[in-house]
């Protein structure tokens, strides 16, 4: 196929994936009070599960450190087209969250005809790894860091006389964001799995820039989580977990592709 053969391929998977975006789109709009009263406004109230497990647990320890009685905050919306906007930008969002494994299944459409027939046999479970991964990132995302990124920044206060009254764009971008940020980095195994293919990565470089790795990933964290040392190992930690499992990855498929070339010879 020529290069413009290639690019008009590529624009058709991109208009499918675009499209299945869209549909998913119109489903949250449509379901608006589902998606803001019971998900995404769902970590500003203090029966949220996340803060009844973390009471719990505060509880055995002899204290009542994370046991919420309010939360001291305010949710405000301050433009005139503030809601509506929102509505829309959770809809766009929630219809990329929800298409994705659609998306990735477009991705591999289009790059499958490049492939060996041995790989080709995997795109099943490349598509559903890259899919539960994606979501475990997501529900990750939501049950610890949103609820510690509300918490925190919810009832921080430099003083008593100054009232917090969040800006609901404020809180809708901040999880969205952290909700995005989370699904991609739990696709560090696939991104491995696909490099290691390419002869971009082996478990050798990957074992000696461990270091490197660890510090990206701290500060990755301390971007997406509130200013403080739990909320970042909380991150990490997942983080460098998948890490570890990707050069065993990285490592099992080349020693296959070694063995596999001393067959040849």
């Amino acid at each position: 196929m020529s290069f413009l053969g290639h690019l008009e391929q590529l624009r058709q998977h991109l208009i499918r994936s675009v499209a299945g975006a869209l549909i998913a789109a119109a489903l949250v709009f449509y379901f608006k009070e589902f998606f803001f009263d019971s998900i995404l406004l769902k970590p500003t109230k203090v029966d949220f599960l996340t803060y009844r497990l973390f009471c719990n647990i505060s509880k055995l320890w002899g204290g009542e450190v994370f046991c919420l009685d309010s939360m001291p905050f305010k949710l405000v919306n301050l433009k005139m087209a503030g809601q509506f906007g929102m509505h829309i930008w959770v809809a766009l969002i929630g219809g990329i969250i929800l298409s994705f494994p659609y998306i990735i299944l477009q991705l591999w459409l289009f790059v499958s005809p490049g492939l060996r027939p041995e790989e080709k046999k995997y795109s099943g479970l490349m598509i559903s790894s890259s899919s539960i991964l994606f979501f475990l990132g997501v529900f990750f995302g939501y049950f610890i860091i949103v609820p510690l990124t509300v918490q925190f920044l919810g009832t921080y206060q430099v003083s008593v006389d100054v009232q917090n009254q969040i800006d609901l764009s404020s809180y809708i971008s901040t999880i969205t964001s952290v909700l995005l940020a989370c699904g991609l980095m739990f696709q560090l195994p696939v991104l491995v799995y696909v490099g290691t293919k390419l002869g971009l990565l082996t478990p050798q470089w990957m074992r000696k820039y461990r270091k490197h790795a660890f510090v990206v990933v701290l500060v990755i964290a301390a971007i997406i989580t509130p200013p403080d040392v739990a909320s970042q190992i909380l991150v990490t930690i997942p983080v460098m977990l998948l890490y570890e499992i990707s050069i065993l990855i990285s490592a099992r498929i080349v020693k296959s592709e070694q063995s596999g070339q001393s067959r040849v010879i």
